[in-house]
């Protein structure tokens, strides 16, 4: 636990002195705040349900997914630059390189949802669960993006470089993201994309933030989403660690 402690502080450490890197983390997440608030959310019809009131656990939900592909841009970088090899050399739990990594940025979604938050309270955002509800949500999301972060976590290991790294996650990421019901309702999706979009991780996750910050029904959307990061962190972090083991 010290070992991986080290390692979580020290990527949050060289986080911090690049201010750039904080400024477009956060960044985006806002531009598309704005953009679907302002400039498509006139057009996107709930009835009965105030669309920016289901846009922002929507926003939560991508930014602590997108946040998790971090994970695989910090492992590339690191692997680019011999840093792992020099962590070879050290008196070192192996482990300690991927679940550091994945725990800082944990610890960076969780600063994101922070301010993400009050920039949708700015821009209308009022939820009608409780606190303690609200809290469930970001704990739910923050699992799932945990979860993942050990898939992103193998592409960072297997990838030549940085680059290369997030062009995979890529077409990984925003077909799973936009085919979601992250921005519009399922029903307004085309017939045939339905039964993907609602059986998909990612929807059963927002679904699930979503009637937990609203205070609306969601089904078994939470234990869903739970169980899909399980079930991830089951498969995918052996993957990483078998990669890991090749590369180190």
């Amino acid at each position: 636990m010290s070992d991986v402690l080290t390692i979580a502080r020290r990527n949050l450490m060289s986080l911090l002195r690049i201010p750039v890197a904080i400024v477009f983390m956060i960044i985006q997440p806002i531009m598309f705040v704005i953009l679907f608030r302002y400039v498509f959310g006139g057009v996107i019809a709930i009835p009965g349900f105030s669309y920016v009131n289901y846009l922002i656990p929507g926003i939560l939900v991508q930014t602590t997914i997108f946040g998790s592909v971090g994970t695989a841009i910090g492992l590339a970088e690191d692997l680019q630059k011999g840093l792992i090899e020099r962590f070879r050399a050290l008196p070192m739990a192996r482990l300690a390189v991927l679940a550091g990594r994945t725990i800082s940025d944990l610890f960076r979604n969780v600063i994101v949802l922070v301010i993400i938050t009050g920039v949708g309270f700015l821009v209308g955002f009022r939820p009608g669960g409780t606190v303690v509800s609200y809290l469930q949500a970001c704990l739910v999301m923050l699992i799932f993006a945990y979860c993942l972060s050990w898939g992103f976590a193998f592409i960072g290991l297997a990838a030549p470089n940085s680059e290369a790294a997030q062009a995979i996650t890529f077409p990984i990421i925003f077909p799973l993201t936009f085919a979601s019901a992250i921005f519009v309702p399922l029903a307004k999706l085309p017939g045939w994309l339905q039964p993907f979009a609602h059986d998909q991780p990612i929807s059963q996750t927002a679904i699930a933030v979503r009637g937990l910050m609203d205070g609306t029904p969601h089904g078994q959307s939470t234990w869903i989403s739970l169980a899909w990061a399980v079930g991830a962190i089951l498969v995918l972090a052996p993957l990483a660690v078998n990669r890991y083991r090749k590369v180190a």
